[in-house]
């Protein structure tokens, strides 16, 4: 182990509760804030007509599968910087991160090749055809040939939380997302010099605000202004050996997503099969939705770095009592979140298409409100799995929530759909039904197994470490 550096700057001392703030609050607001982003991203395409927010939806279906990878490489950074940092080697910290971003980077690149040449004809195996299916490849294109942006902001965003820097990263991602937000209609609809470039638009939007987050983020960390300072040439070299350990760690929960965002897909074709005004619904429905959980996941992000400092400084009480005290408050969130949009859910759909609108849009107001309101019912469940999962991530005992999400994701969901769609007929309404049923039983499953509190006594090590 590299000589010590100066006492950090970390959060495992003190009061527990104050540490979750200070840690997953910048976290829970940056992600509720690019929520917000996906919001008006499909308000203004809603403008545009139904096909549009049918297109992206159907995108990012194919898109989650495709960045599995991204978290892969995530996740095992997140547990190996938070926990060298947790144990005060600050040269191994910034070794870990700069494998990190030249890790992301190079799966970026290769990822971003396999999605342009299989978008076509995934996008198909959805459902998608006609004019839904050319600006779903439209938007695809400028999303994985500028892939390495996106990739990389989240490792801007996971090396800051994991060295004890949550403000800046919040700053970062809210410049990026204001960016975002104010370029949208701007591309979109060609305001001011620029041309009419429609959903186009919005995929570069997106891009450039990714773009100022990656730039931003390694200004800061050169800079010196952060908790660790990273040098052109460290005491520490950069090894591809490390960064197969970084995926190793991480792979578990990158086959999770990968299972996960295969599951969705699959939902989405039973979806795609009820026409283009569910299939819209769904995505605006689920750009709700996803303010709230994002919100969580953004706070979870906080909490798996925390945790990772505190086992790194050998606190495992302290990191069982953060676990506990995480889940309460993601699970208040979620609830007080769940009773909005349940008895808002009719408002909400108004913003995006209002009770005056006939045809196809009213058609997709219907489909949103009965897709929100039985979804919402689910909403504290799924905040308690997703804490769970990043307290495991920080511990880096990512199996558990791998099994644990096959469970949820195969054995309960995909089931009861195909029971309730092709048995019992009750068409799109038993999606939703199922869907939130799985939630509810998932974290039954999940909460189980994290009070064995196995995941107290596992370490990250890198190849970079001789053994005492």
């Amino acid at each position: 182990m590299t000589e010590l550096k100066k006492t950090n700057h970390t959060f495992t001392d003190g009061s527990i509760f104050g540490a979750i703030f200070r840690m997953g609050m910048p976290s829970l607001l940056g992600f509720a804030a690019a929520n917000i982003y996906d919001i008006v991203d499909m308000f203004w395409l809603a403008k545009l007509g139904v096909n549009q927010p049918a297109a992206l939806t159907l995108f990012f279906a194919v898109y989650w599968v495709i960045s599995s990878a991204n978290m892969v490489a995530g996740t095992g950074s997140t547990s190996m910087i938070s926990q060298y940092y947790g144990r005060n080697d600050h040269d191994m910290t910034e070794t870990a991160i700069k494998e990190t971003f030249l890790l992301k980077s190079m799966l970026a690149i290769l990822f971003g090749v396999v999605g342009l040449i299989i978008q076509r004809f995934a996008l198909r195996l959805l459902g998608a055809e006609g004019e839904v299916l050319e600006m779903a490849v439209d938007y695809g294109t400028v999303q994985y040939i500028m892939m390495v942006f996106p990739f990389c902001a989240f490792t801007v965003y996971t090396s800051f939380r994991s060295i004890g820097n949550p403000k800046w990263a919040m700053i970062l991602q809210m410049t990026g997302i204001a960016l975002n937000i104010i370029l949208d209609p701007v591309l979109i609809f060609g305001w001011w010099i620029f041309p009419e470039m429609g959903i186009v638009g919005a995929a570069w939007a997106s891009i450039i605000g990714y773009a100022f987050s990656v730039l931003g983020g390694l200004f800061l960390l050169y800079s010196g202004k952060l908790n660790v300072k990273l040098h052109i040439f460290g005491k520490i070299k950069v090894g591809f050996s490390n960064m197969m350990k970084i995926m190793l760690i991480g792979l578990p929960a990158g086959l999770s997503s990968f299972s996960f965002t295969i599951s969705r897909s699959i939902i989405m074709g039973f979806v795609a099969a009820y026409g283009t005004s569910v299939v819209a619904a769904f995505g605006i429905g689920n750009r709700v939705a996803a303010f709230g959980i994002m919100a969580v996941v953004g706070l979870g992000l906080g909490v798996s770095a925390l945790i990772g400092q505190t086992l790194g400084s050998e606190k495992t009480e302290r990191a069982y009592s953060t676990g506990n005290r995480a889940i309460l408050f993601s699970m208040l969130i979620m609830t007080i979140f769940g009773l909005f949009v349940f008895f808002g859910a009719d408002f909400l759909m108004n913003l995006f298409f209002d009770e005056s609108a006939g045809g196809a849009r009213e058609a997709v107001h219907a489909a949103g409100v009965l897709f929100l309101k039985i979804s919402a019912l689910a909403f504290p469940f799924i905040g308690a799995v997703i804490t769970i999962e990043m307290v495991f991530s920080g511990a880096g005992k990512n199996v558990p929530p791998m099994v644990m999400n096959v469970i949820a994701n195969w054995i309960i969901e995909i089931p009861l759909i195909i029971i309730l769609t092709q048995v019992v007929d009750m068409q799109e309404l038993g999606v939703w039904i199922a869907m939130t049923l799985s939630g509810f039983m998932g974290a039954v499953v999940y909460y189980t197994y994290y009070r064995r509190k196995s995941w107290l006594y596992h370490r990250v090590k890198s190849t970079h470490e001789v053994p005492a």
